[in-house]
């Protein structure tokens, strides 16, 4: 079969293990898997937040994901890691992702729990046949539980919380030996914690349920163990009911001591000391749901990933527009934060206009001029806090929202960008500026200065310059403005375009000219 994407290299780095799945999409969207492999790390730990990485459990996950990119960069692959919750959450996640750029060469990308469960969906809608039906999902992890109802590859709603197997344990199951009053409070626990979500969830007619993660298919292990049948190296599509998982997990809960879990039939050894929290998450969501029946799916975060790089690859190389995901949620905080669309479209229009001309200089292609369409359309939600300081406002806002379809740090990026249409340059002494890697500096500088530009030639939001006509030779850009016909004379868009670019200047090196034309 046709291989429609180049071999991609997806890596999991979650709060119990690191995962890698290398494969390649074919022009079936079948997914052409080389090779897998799993470490466990426990990167993670924590009773509530987990706001600090060991040094410790930093080495191991950099050592396996050395030995990952070696293998990944054997095969040919690109290679794209992924952070969730146990690095999302840490205070010290700059030095760990740092860390792995030096030593392992790899770039980290952070995703937010909603983003989690979109890759999830995706992954899981492509391995087994749920894509025409409503389907509900759930994915135990180390550090959370993330939760979706998706439709034909749609997300109708998706939750994320700090319910995960490790994260449980560490708070409520100390000790190797466990007592039914931690039973109990843990039990508690879930049901008040989760009980908005579950909710939520039973607002929509799902007509079928789909588990992923280590903890689902251990369970899965233990009832095809416990009931005489053979268990298979690949769980994909197997349906267990709901009454057999109760029962393993009931026999889970009645073993006490880790020895007794490490005995029961099916059971993997490695899981025993956190497979009676996990299993708690299950039994509750089986519960307050009503579940009747599961079905397994083997594909998960990192066949997401490779999925989801695939099809932007795909996406760059037709016309540049925003995907319809990630348009959605750029529209959706415009409409939430009440906008000015107009003046939003318009600043984006002519924010393209300049990224265009100057690609000679810094050759980003389609996802950078993804960051500054998102930038454009953004800049001013700010102003939903406070017109003064509304560029700080946009930033905090932008980086703190969900934004399915952008990773953690495309939406730092996208933030950055937009705090800087106005108002300051990017200086070192930003903090939220000085925490982007060199290269992600020198983007938010590229992209801003563009922005600052946009921004000053419709600077009353009156759009009285129509458009602009550039050219770039012998490094100076001169920029014609061209006014809409019998409009007023747009002098102080000129003034504004002019105080705007130094920031152009400084970054490519070159002379901003204006112009108004006729």
């Amino acid at each position: 079969m046709k291989r429609k994407s180049p071999l991609i290299a997806a890596i999991d780095i979650g709060t119990n293990s690191v995962h890698l799945v290398v494969a390649d999409v074919n022009n079936r969207q079948n997914l052409n898997i080389i090779l897998r492999e799993k470490e466990m790390v426990r990167l993670g730990s924590g009773a509530t937040d987990m706001k600090h990485l060991s040094n410790d459990a930093m080495a191991r996950a950099v050592a396996t994901l050395l030995h990952f990119s070696q293998i990944a960069r054997a095969e040919g692959a690109l290679v794209r890691a992924v952070a969730t919750s146990a690095v999302r959450e840490a205070l010290n996640h700059h030095t760990f992702i740092e860390m792995v750029k030096q030593e392992a060469g790899i770039d980290v990308e952070i995703i937010s729990g909603l983003e989690e469960a979109r890759l999830i969906y995706i992954g899981a809608i492509h391995s087994i046949p749920v894509y025409d039906k409503t389907v509900l999902l759930i994915d135990i992890g180390g550090g959370s539980t993330e939760t979706v109802i998706g439709l034909k590859g749609d997300i109708l709603i998706s939750d994320s919380h700090k319910l995960g197997a490790i994260r449980l344990t560490k708070r409520f199951f100390p000790n190797s030996t466990i007592t039914n009053n931690e039973i109990q409070q843990c039990r508690e626990y879930i049901i008040g914690e989760w009980a908005p979500a579950l909710k939520h969830c039973m607002e929509h007619d799902f007509s079928e349920v789909v588990g992923t993660s280590g903890t689902i298919m251990n369970l899965v292990a233990m009832v095809l163990t416990m009931n005489g049948e053979k268990v298979p190296e690949n769980f994909n599509g197997i349906t267990v009911s709901s009454a057999d998982l109760l029962k393993t997990i009931s026999k889970i809960i009645k073993s006490q001591t880790l020895k007794s879990r490490e005995k029961l039939p099916g059971m993997d050894t490695a899981r025993a000391d956190i497979i009676t929290a996990g299993s708690l998450i299950i039994e509750q969501f089986i519960l307050q749901l009503n579940i009747k029946k599961i079905t397994i799916s083997s594909y998960a975060l990192r066949e997401g990933i490779v999925f989801d790089t695939a099809e932007k690859m795909e996406s760059a190389s037709e016309p540049k527009r925003l995907s319809h995901l990630r348009q959605d949620s750029v529209q959706h905080l415009c409409n939430l934060y009440m906008v000015n669309i107009e003046h939003a479209e318009h600043i984006k229009k002519i924010a393209r206009r300049l990224f265009d001309v100057l690609q000679p200089l810094h050759k980003y292609g389609f996802i950078e001029l993804e960051y500054l369409d998102a930038a454009a359309m953004l800049h001013d939600v700010g102003y939903h806090v406070s017109r003064d300081q509304h560029h700080k406002h946009s930033y905090y806002l932008i980086k703190n929202s969900p934004l399915p379809g952008f990773t953690n740090d495309e939406a730092e990026i996208i933030a950055n960008i937009a705090r800087y249409h106005r108002k300051s340059h990017p200086k070192k002494k930003h903090l939220e500026f000085a925490e982007l890697s060199p290269e992600r500096q020198k983007l938010v500088r590229v992209l801003s200065s563009m922005l600052r530009i946009a921004e000053g030639i419709d600077r009353r939001q009156l759009g009285n310059v129509e458009d602009i006509e550039c050219k770039l030779e012998n490094y100076v850009l001169k920029v014609k403005l061209i006014p809409v016909p019998n409009a007023e004379l747009p002098d102080i868009e000129l003034w504004g375009a002019e105080r705007r670019k130094p920031l152009m200047e400084e970054t490519f090196v070159i002379k901003v000219q204006f112009e108004l034309g006729e």
